[in-house]
């Protein structure tokens, strides 16, 4: 007979599997009601892919929001260095409101991705010719360590 540790532990990770599934649906309800029953919102799939990290380059602002407020920790690296943190994809794809809200719960406007050694931030926003995301991270505090701007 299974132990309730391991119940718990199988019943977390179904709802971490339909969390992601609802954040790629783009479906803010059901990852509301997820969460509510007991969803980890840092939880990574088997990619290492985090649910802010997917609603954040897809511009799902809703879902960053929603995730953000459940505990998710803004400055998580996804995909096992191969995605980046949720600022810098949002930072990528000029999703302002996105950008926003991330820094609105503290996301660091400087952190690198790649541990520390890639682009921040503000280097995507430029190189994706992100003006008016640019100018956001900027008025947050955000320096671009490859161009010194």
């Amino acid at each position: 007979m299974p132990t309730l540790r391991a119940v718990n532990t199988r019943k977390r990770k179904k709802l971490t599997r339909r969390l992601m599934a609802a954040v790629l649906r783009d479906d803010a309800a059901v990852a509301g009601a997820l969460l509510r029953l007991g969803a980890d919102p840092d939880a990574a799939d088997p990619d290492g892919t985090t649910p802010l990290y997917q609603a954040s380059v897809h511009g799902a602002v809703d879902l960053v929001r929603l995730l953000l407020e459940a505990g998710a920790a803004p400055d998580t690296e996804s995909g096992h260095g191969q995605e980046g943190t949720p600022l810098c994809a949002a930072a990528a794809w000029g999703h302002t409101d996105v950008v926003r809200e991330l820094l609105a719960h503290h996301a660091d406007p400087n952190l690198r991705e790649d541990r520390g050694t890639g682009y921040a931030p503000l280097d995507w926003a430029l190189r994706g010719d992100h003006s008016s995301t640019a100018d956001l991270l900027r008025a947050a505090g955000a320096r671009s360590p490859t161009t010194g701007i």
